[in-house]
């Protein structure tokens, strides 16, 4: 086995340089097209980094997933969750945050970077009630840049296309119970997950 060790012979394997269009596409804040591509996106995948590693979030929303509060910086509401707190956990200790925005059918991804901060300003925590239900936090992104991803990786995966019954994939309830060697009810799990579900969604 070779391993690539440097960015040199890393270079150097591909002997490519990005094209304009790869490099003409970033910006620094939100631009009219770029703002119309994320708040038509409901669904986003966060990337944080913290001293024990790397964490990627999926994040979810009825509504955009993120909120514009000025050209430069986004709000995203941190709903319900396994209360694990990895990314939370990694925002606080170090900012480097990217988010990949994507629309259900569209083979296009918006990626984010920037730093990120979590706040609890009442103000800004009640921008975002939905019935009766605040987020506990907020988590406030200052962008650096943001690009569209090249779509092959989509086009390749077929994302798309079509769907997958439930049937074929190993629950939730199927995994918690391999994972603790059959002690774990796995059964019940899954029985009452659709209501959970639907009484804590915010």
């Amino acid at each position: 086995m070779s391993k690539v060790e440097t960015v040199e012979a890393l270079e150097a394997l591909y002997q490519a340089q990005p094209g304009e269009a790869a490099l003409v596409k970033v910006a620094r804040q939100m631009t009219p097209l770029y703002r119309k591509w994320i708040m038509a996106s409901r669904f986003c995948v966060v990337s944080t980094v913290g001293p024990e590693g790397t964490d990627g979030s999926p994040r979810g929303d009825i509504d955009p997933v993120v909120t514009e509060l000025d050209p430069g910086t986004l709000a995203m509401p941190d709903w319900h969750g396994n209360n694990r707190l990895d990314t939370l956990r990694n925002i606080v200790r170090d900012g480097r945050v990217s988010l990949m925005f994507m629309v259900p059918g569209n083979t296009n991804v918006v990626r984010v970077n920037g730093t990120a901060e979590l706040r609890t300003d009442a103000a800004l925590i009640q921008r975002f009630e939905v019935k009766g239900t605040q987020p506990r936090s907020v988590i406030v992104i200052s962008i650096s840049e943001i690009y569209t991803q090249c779509a092959r990786a989509l086009l390749r995966s077929g994302l798309w296309a079509g769907s997958c019954a439930e049937d074929d994939l190993p629950s939730v309830g199927d995994i918690l119970r391999e994972m603790t060697n059959d002690q774990f009810d796995g059964e019940s799990y899954d029985a009452a997950w659709p209501e959970r579900a639907q009484k804590t969604m915010w």
